[in-house]
């Protein structure tokens, strides 16, 4: 349920909620190398903090992945990919009608991860599944910024803003009880420089220059699988932030809807 996941938007809470959908599109260009992209489209809101004007599309990321091992499970090899690209300043992010409309971070964004995917089979024919993933986000430009932003500035502000270097490592264990029902369980870290903020609220001549302190959390998400076919499935599960560093700890419960095309 964690797992490498899109690039966040800076100054956001574990508090934040939302509904997002996501989808992957991948072409195969070898069979060793394709090319991928994952649109998210959400609706947030928070408490005391409004919703958004609607569905939102984020930052739209388009990587390379390149499959340099193939799994032989007879001989203990997994499969290891290489992931790299850049992700797109797509999202809202600046001149916002609502604080919840900043779905973007309005910088282009060097993306890496290595992965690592391997399945067993048990005593009784029982399936588990282990992948372990490492990423790494850098800005390549800085955001313009004006009036409301998804940086947390209000109306009146111009200004530049440039997230700091953030990534995680993190493991999954997917253990099948039969042809339908699965136990999940992610452990990860993740951590994030803090972000460079510099401007002006014109309105009232206060300067602004702070860089945010930089963060990091343990996270675990035990979850179960549900799948009625091949194709579809639904999966439940919470995850607990725990053992952060200027973050808070938080019980998040999550549900999502998985299809496969």
């Amino acid at each position: 349920m964690i797992g490498p996941h899109n690039d966040a938007v800076p100054m956001t809470s574990p508090r934040q909620q939302s509904v997002t959908s996501l989808t992957i599109y991948r072409y195969a260009i070898t069979d060793t190398l394709s090319i991928q992209t994952e649109p998210t489209i959400s609706y947030r809101w928070k408490h005391d903090g409004g919703t958004s004007s609607g569905l939102k599309l984020g930052d739209v990321p388009v990587d390379l992945m390149w499959r340099y091992l193939t799994a032989d499970p007879a001989r203990y090899i997994p499969t290891l990919n290489l992931i790299t690209g850049v992700s797109f300043p797509t999202g809202d992010y600046s001149s916002l009608g609502r604080a919840q409309d900043g779905v973007g971070s309005g910088v282009y964004t060097y993306r890496v991860a290595l992965t690592e995917q391997s399945t067993y089979t048990l005593p009784n024919n029982h399936e588990l599944r282990l992948r372990v993933w490492a990423t790494f986000r850098r800005a390549l430009t800085t955001a313009h910024l004006h009036d409301v932003t998804s940086y947390g500035t209000t109306q009146g502000f111009q200004g530049r803003a440039q997230p700091g270097m953030y990534g995680g490592a993190g493991f999954s264990l997917e253990y099948g009880l039969n042809q339908r029902w699965v136990l999940a369980l992610d452990v990860a870290r993740d951590w994030s420089n803090g972000t460079k903020l510099r401007g002006t609220y014109t309105n009232t001549g206060q300067t602004l220059s702070q860089t945010g302190a930089p963060s990091g959390d343990w996270q675990i998400a035990p979850a179960v699988e549900y799948n009625w076919s091949p194709r579809y499935g639904i999966i439940a599960g919470v995850s607990v932030y725990y053992a952060g560093h200027n973050t808070e700890r938080v019980v998040s419960p999550q549900f999502a809807f998985n299809a496969l095309y």
